[in-house]
């Protein structure tokens, strides 16, 4: 038998108590041995009266008692959830985690640590859907040529909406507050951060990368508006929040951001609250993986995985491996990508304007593909929505900073890359 002590008792922690209750017979038999929640640790015991299970809210109860084999850590945050767990593994004890955060910062340490032992994070990435072990075991055979993925459910429910239903950002994300989609601070989501750490928890097993959130390209979906989503049907794409990372030659690109899409493009179609993941290997081409990105019971669902799967015997590094043979792949810099561009500026409606900027983009060498106009007759200005060829985003940016400063230029300018 088993023990397993669960540290965090909410929506995932309370979940995971039931289904291996309630489906202890088919994991058993999957598992090869019996697995009995035997403790839970939260800060207010008296909410989880009803779970039948022996109640604390002190983490040494779990953490020092000799007999639980393995911990599951469900607290969130960081410096806290890293503590708990170093002592788990230190006190010889196998781990399962959903939190992302503290893999975004701590994946490699925790790995040096859990050598030999068990040691399971599929819920921290996706949710349900089963994209770590796919990249440590299904596509094990494979160089990974690039990872594009639809991280989190919130932001793809209200661009979901917003292209739809034709409802403003601040309308829907009030409404995803509402359901319980997004936040009373919102912040982490709807600013791509939840995305980082989950893609470079990706991007460690593919690519054996160690960067941190600060290092690379991170953007959010605050600023799309209605006429972003305008030229993006007029020309056939969906706007995408994605989480990209992908190889070119001995560097790694790692990136993530609002993303104009083909509309016949898989990744295109996922819509809602759903999460989906494409991956390229070398070998087998594209796998496509969909599913529920979050959800008690869906993320419960992968927290259990891994415990099976530590209970089966799986000790193997954490990460797919201690060190890549021969890797010397290093990140890109920012200003290295590369990509097609939309750009929406407002500017006072009046003769020499366009002959200006198109002046500016081809002193950085871009060259504009696609043009709309939108002009009012109530305003003195009016909206220009264009498409450019490919070029590196240290043109882009150059170029935007030196528009921007033109006396017709009312606003920001507004970029958006284009995913080919």
């Amino acid at each position: 038998m088993l023990k397993v002590g669960i540290i965090g008792l909410g929506t995932v922690g309370s979940s995971v108590i039931k289904i291996l209750k309630e489906n202890e017979n088919i994991i058993t038999a999957r598992a090869g041995v019996k697995i009995v929640p035997v403790m839970g640790v939260a800060k207010n015991i008296e909410k989880h009266k009803n779970l039948d299970i022996v109640l604390s809210n002190d983490v040494n109860d779990i953490l020092e008692d000799e007999s639980i084999d393995i911990v599951v850590e469900l607290i969130g945050g960081v410096d806290e959830a890293y503590k708990i767990v170093k002592k788990a593994l230190k006190n010889g004890k196998s781990v399962v985690t959903a939190n992302k955060a503290l893999l975004a910062y701590h994946r490699y340490e925790l790995q040096e640590k859990a050598d030999g032992m068990g040691f399971g994070f599929e819920a921290s990435v996706a949710g349900g859907i089963p994209i770590i072990n796919a990249l440590r075991e299904g596509l094990s055979a494979n160089q990974i040529l690039s990872i594009k993925g639809i991280l989190n459910g919130t932001c793809n429910y209200m661009l979901t909406r917003m292209i739809n239903e034709d409802i403003s950002f601040a309308e829907v994300l009030k409404e995803a507050q509402k359901l319980g989609y997004a936040e009373a601070d919102p912040i982490f989501d709807i600013g791509g951060f939840d995305a980082s750490h989950k893609l470079l928890i990706l991007a460690s097993i593919a690519y054996g990368i160690n960067a941190k959130p600060e290092d690379i390209l991170i953007e959010g979906i605050e600023n799309i508006n209605s006429d972003d989503i305008f030229f993006a049907k007029e020309f056939g794409y969906n706007i995408k929040l994605l989480a990209i990372a992908k190889k070119i030659n001995n560097k790694v690109e790692l990136r993530v951001h609002p993303a104009l899409v083909k509309k016949e493009e898989m990744i295109a179609k996922i819509d809602g609250v759903m999460n989906g993941i494409s991956v390229i290997g070398d070998f087998v081409g594209e796998t496509l993986y969909y599913g529920a990105g979050a959800g008690g019971d869906a993320t419960a669902s992968a927290v259990i995985s891994d415990i099976i799967s530590i209970a089966r015997g799986d000790a193997s590094p954490m990460l797919g491996f201690k060190k890549l043979v021969q890797n010397d792949l290093t990140l890109l810099s920012m200003n290295e990508v590369q990509s097609e561009y939309y750009v929406r500026m407002s500017v006072v409606d009046e003769v020499g304007v366009l002959s200006k900027i198109s002046n500016i983009f081809a002193k950085f060498d871009i060259s504009i593909d696609s043009f709309l106009q939108k002009s009012s007759k109530k305003s003195l200005q009016t909206t220009l929505l264009f498409s450019t060829h490919n070029c590196k985003e240290v043109q882009i940016k150059k170029a935007l900073n030196e528009v921007e400063r033109l006396s017709f230029v009312k606003e920001k300018p507004a970029m958006i890359r284009i995913q080919e």
